[in-house]
């Protein structure tokens, strides 16, 4: 008997439509050759740090458990809340061992999704078994479809094939683990707030706040540019110069226009040729939640839930793809789903282009495509309709036997020999592919002037304003995560340009987070408190603000460059260039850096509620609080406080006690005033009890 293990449930229902006459069971189908059965997900986590150290469940966070650098990293089946064993996990997970260590069964195929993590979600199950020397082979699935899954069964690969695969999923399981663990427990013991640092979370939610912080700062600064919009032949023609003066300069503005204007001007070429316009690529899982989130306004979450659950009833390919491009492999599938597209009267034929069909920009995954299986009229919600509807119309307009032709004009207006100004205008001739995909350029129709024309003009300075950057929406977060090394460029490049450097930056691991990752990461950062959403706008809150400023005070760098570095050392792992045990040395070499630092700089502002002294007004108790020192009855019969941090500089528990025995402190270093210079300084309690500074010694 062959086992089929699926990562989910639907999965297993899909393969046991492909299959014939299996029974239902308690937790598994069967029929004369398989048995299929299923994980919800993950069924094992990795253990926490009391299940190393033997402490109780729930114990206090302390600095003595940390860093926590297992020796061998340890699983457990997934806890609830209450850190019991959940029940259903466990009779799902004692279903699949005895179904693997049934006599019976020879054959073990590995059926998680077809990525890093569904390859170690069914190999946990496997290795917490008694599996002998049974063969265990992989199933892999580009979609559900009953013709994919036949297909598939029929060719099974071994599924040592994806050690590396593995590898690579473990090594970010681990070292995840030990930054996430390790830092969120020091973050927090330190702030005395639940800070979730991880590896991919903190470089997030640093971009969004560095572009906010920006904004906030940013001093608009007026200038001057000469402008001309004048009408010729009833049509306005208007020319803006590229040059520009500062704020002060309008008198020469105003003489630069008086010298552009005495020189005249005339049309001095007029270009037209007919081109065709090429569709945009087939959509990737970062390309299609651009296109819906800056379309339709819909976050990223509600897209992937919305792909996830297509994919799963057949009607898409596999939803976290990196890539915009076709395996040449899948030159006759492509060609079956066309003919079945044809029949439904659209005008599609099969194309083999390199802009199509590249096996250079593929990882794992193919681009998101429809599959055999189309949806029948009312099958679909509204939304998912919406996003079925997005990848089938660009899919249609890839492989569109209909051109879109243009006509593209240039015209130049010259202004004696001081400026020529160039004038562009596109029209199209015949829709072609638009007719059924999104184009979103505007044609824009040129004045009809012909070569030679005089062109009448009257410059004038026009008063501008130098505007700040925007805020991070939904493609342009994306845009930077996927290549947090390229310029932010406001046109989203995926249907522009080259796309070389993305994909070289996708296949080193440059990128921040991964297409099956990202989406849960920034949900995560939303659920923090630390970014909001509102339409598709990524702003940061007040929480996100204490995060990111912690973690400066701390020096924890968590920065695209640090993230990056582990990310390269994923995909040496899965490349085989280096070990599980390699990847996990760099990450505790970077978090042993972190609490080394912490026992050599004075940064040790205590514990949440910790008594540090007396209240020098009252007589109670000061005791450490989320901000500030504090006296138990602040806010009731007494107003005495002191900051945490005072000038980019905590104000340690030492020190605070030393101040409220004495009433002033030895020399203390490290303070950043306002214009970012460094001092030294005593603090001292004046008469009313305030903090001040004392420069005497």
């Amino acid at each position: 008997m062959k086992l089929i293990i699926a990562e989910k449930p639907s999965l297993a229902r899909n393969i046991v439509s492909a299959l014939d006459k299996c029974q239902r069971k308690d937790g598994y189908y069967e029929n004369s050759e398989y048995i299929v059965t299923w994980a919800f997900g993950h069924l094992f986590s990795l253990c926490d740090v009391e299940d190393y150290t033997g402490q109780q469940k729930g114990t206090r966070w302390s600095m003595k458990n940390l860093p926590c650098f297992p020796s061998v990293f340890k699983f457990k089946l997934k806890e609830d809340r209450d850190g019991k064993t959940d029940e259903g996990v466990e009779k799902q997970f004692n279903t699949i061992k005895y179904l693997i260590e049934r006599k019976d069964v020879d054959t073990i195929i590995n059926a998680g999704d077809a990525d890093r993590e569904g390859e170690i979600i069914v190999r946990l199950c496997i290795d917490n078994t008694d599996h002998g020397s049974k063969t265990v082979k992989r199933l892999w699935l580009p979609d559900q479809t009953v013709q994919t899954i036949s297909a598939a069964l029929s060719d099974v690969k071994n599924d040592s094939d994806y050690d590396n695969l593995a590898s690579e999923g473990f090594a970010r399981t681990y070292t995840d683990w030990l930054y996430g663990i390790n830092l969120t427990r020091y973050a927090t013991i330190r702030t005395g707030t639940l800070l979730r640092v991880g590896r991919v979370i903190a470089p997030i939610v640093k971009a969004v706040y560095d572009r906010d912080i920006e904004i906030r700062n940013y001093k608009p600064e007026k200038y001057f540019t000469i402008v001309s919009a004048e009408q010729t032949n009833g049509e306005k023609v208007e020319l803006v110069s590229k040059q520009k003066f500062d704020k002060d300069s309008l008198d020469p503005a105003n003489e630069l226009c008086k010298k552009y204007n005495q020189a005249g001007a005339f049309v001095k070429s007029i270009k037209s040729k007919n081109n065709i316009l090429f569709s945009g690529k087939l959509y990737s899982l970062t390309t299609l939640q651009n296109h819906l989130g800056r379309k339709y306004k819909m976050p990223m979450d509600e897209s992937l839930s919305i792909l996830q659950k297509l994919y799963e009833e057949g009607y898409v390919t596999y939803p976290r793809t990196n890539s915009e491009y076709l395996a040449t492999a899948e030159q006759s599938k492509m060609k079956t789903i066309i003919s079945n597209i044809s029949k439904l009267g659209y005008p599609v034929e099969f194309k083999f282009k390199k802009t199509i069909f590249d096996d250079s920009k593929i990882e794992a995954h193919s681009a998101l495509t429809p599959t055999y299986k189309i949806p029948q009229k009312g099958k679909l919600s509204e939304r998912e309709y919406l996003v079925y509807s997005t990848i089938f119309r660009r899919f249609v307009a890839v492989f569109c036997s209909e051109e879109c032709r243009v006509e593209k004009t240039e015209m130049t207006v010259s202004v004696g020999t001081f400026e020529d100004f160039v004038l562009k205008g596109t029209v199209i001739k015949e829709k072609g592919w638009t007719a059924y995909d999104d184009y979103s350029q505007k044609d824009k129709i040129l004045p009809k002037l012909s070569k030679g024309e005089k062109v009448n003009i009257d410059f004038k300075p026009a008063e501008k304003e130098t505007t700040p950057p925007k805020h991070y929406t939904i493609e342009t977060l994306n845009n930077y995560l996927k290549n947090p090394f390229r310029e932010d460029k406001a046109k989203d490049s995926e249907e522009n340009g080259s796309d070389e450097d993305d994909y070289r930056a996708i296949f080193e691991g440059l990128e921040l987070g991964t297409e099956a990752t990202r989406t849960g990461i920034i949900q995560n950062a939303i659920t923090s408190g630390y970014i909001s959403l509102k339409k598709d706008v990524y702003h940061i809150e007040p929480q996100g603000e204490f995060f990111i400023e912690s973690l400066s005070r701390m020096e924890i760098s968590m920065d695209k460059y640090k993230t990056s570095d582990l990310g390269r050392a994923l995909k040496k792992v899965y490349k085989g260039d280096i070990t599980i045990d390699d990847c996990v040395e760099l990450a505790e070499k970077e978090i042993s850096g972190i609490f080394e630092k912490s026992s050599k700089f004075d940064i040790d502002t205590g514990d949440l509620y910790q008594i540090i002294g007396v209240c020098p007004k009252c007589g109670a108790n000061v005791i450490r609080g989320r901000y500030n020192y504090g006296c138990v009855n602040f806010g009731k019969s007494c107003d005495f406080s002191l900051p945490c941090y005072l000038c980019k500089r905590p104000i340690t528990v030492t020190t605070a006690a030393e101040l409220l025995r004495n009433g002033k402190t030895s020399t203390v270093n490290g303070f950043v005033s306002k214009n970012g210079k460094t001092f030294s300084a005593s603090l001292v309690l004046d008469e009313n009890k305030k903090l001040a500074f004392d420069f005497s010694k």
